[in-house]
């Protein structure tokens, strides 16, 4: 864990997260709750969410794992209510359910595009929106996980592109009409980040995929889960207050370089199958 940040910088806050129980979400919840933070994970499997709340909680945090789909907004809101009865108002709001798959567009069936547009983006608005009401009144930050694919088109990523596009758009537009309530909203923008199911899934050629991915980054390394999370931090923490409506971009450069040789690692890994 990184220590450039004052400890407790989240102490009587509650973290509402979606996502959370794995890659880096679980990741950015594991460290809010070491920072002092009352977490609540939000996922599909509850196994999985409870399990990455059990794991705070044998650190010394406190966490609590709830099911819900973030397609769903009756479901999704039923959880959110669960977490509000159980650790209070949210100060902090985390949209980070993701769905992702590598396939040309002409490959891509309307089915397979809209999954990840409803689980992406739809589930980003459906997060936001069932936290609304249980923001703390006058002071809260939302926070959705957005990817370099929302502003650089990549092969192989029509459906991604087009539903992280999305959220960024969203995220600037409900800090126009929600910062009279005292609501930040903004994004991150993640590049490759190692060892995640995601970038497992986007390199399935190992090696030899990483080798395209990494030419394609000036500073020619993935970023590590707790490079994202220590970002998640600052900008929900007191250090951050006049940031707002604003998707930041963590990628090691990659987005000044363009997608070719990302895009060419993803085209070549669906040949070899």
């Amino acid at each position: 864990m990184a220590d450039v940040f004052k400890d407790g910088l989240l102490r009587g806050q509650h973290a509402l997260i979606t996502g959370g129980g794995s890659g880096i979400n679980r990741r950015i919840a594991e460290r809010f709750a070491a920072q002092g933070a009352a977490v609540s994970i939000v996922g599909r499997s509850l196994e999985r969410a409870e399990g990455a709340a059990e794991a705070i909680r044998a650190a010394g945090g406190q966490a609590r794992g709830f099911s819900a789909d973030v397609r769903d907004f009756d479901v999704l809101a039923t959880s959110f209510g669960q977490a509000h009865a159980n650790f209070g108002p949210v100060d902090i709001c985390v949209a980070g359910a993701a769905g992702n798959f590598v396939a040309e567009a002409e490959n891509i069936s309307s089915n397979g595009f809209k999954t990840v547009v409803d689980i992406d983006l739809v589930g980003t608005w459906n997060t936001f929106r069932a936290a609304l009401t249980l923001l703390r009144a006058g002071r809260a930050n939302l926070l959705a996980i957005s990817a370099v694919q929302s502003v650089m088109p990549m092969a192989a990523q029509a459906h991604v592109c087009a539903a992280k596009a999305g959220i960024d758009m969203l995220v600037r537009t409900l800090s126009i009409e929600w910062a009279a309530r005292g609501v930040r909203c903004n994004a991150i923008a993640p590049g490759p980040v190692a060892n995640t199911e995601g970038m497992r899934r986007l390199a399935p050629e190992g090696d030899t995929s990483w080798a395209h991915v990494l030419a394609g980054i000036p500073m020619a390394r993935a970023a590590d889960a707790d490079e994202i999370a220590d970002l998640a931090l600052f900008l929900c923490s007191g250090a951050a207050p006049y940031i707002h409506g604003t998707v930041i971009a963590i990628d090691g450069g990659q987005t000044n370089l363009g997608s070719l040789p990302f895009g060419a690692a993803l085209l070549e890994s669906l040949r070899d199958r």
